[in-house]
């Protein structure tokens, strides 16, 4: 299985690429910690152990299949994607700061 490289993009490709990540990146971030906070939620309010844990499972997955995909194409990506999950993470975590009492 071939993967492109990212090395072999055009000039012209290579800032729209960057920029792909990126977004992917805030996505995943705020997909994966949105669910953190609902997974807390779950754990505090007495929910369901077995949905909880698979939520859990199912983030840390999904977050490392997806920045392992990032990955394959090389370091500028990977480290855009995870700058983008980085920038949600300080978005969701400076929200959940004024909602919580």
């Amino acid at each position: 299985m071939s993967f492109p490289s990212f090395d072999s993009l055009p000039a012209w490709a290579i800032p729209l690429s960057l920029a792909a990540h990126l977004a992917a990146g805030i996505v995943l971030g705020v997909l994966y910690f949105r669910s953190l906070w609902w997974n807390v939620c779950r754990f505090t309010g007495g929910g369901r152990a077995t949905t909880t844990i698979a939520l859990m499972i199912g983030r840390f997955v999904l977050l490392g299949g997806l920045l392992m995909l990032a990955s394959l194409e090389g370091a500028l990506p990977l480290l855009m994607a995870a700058l983008g999950v980085l920038i949600a993470r300080s978005t969701i975590m400076h929200r959940v700061r004024e909602a919580a009492p």
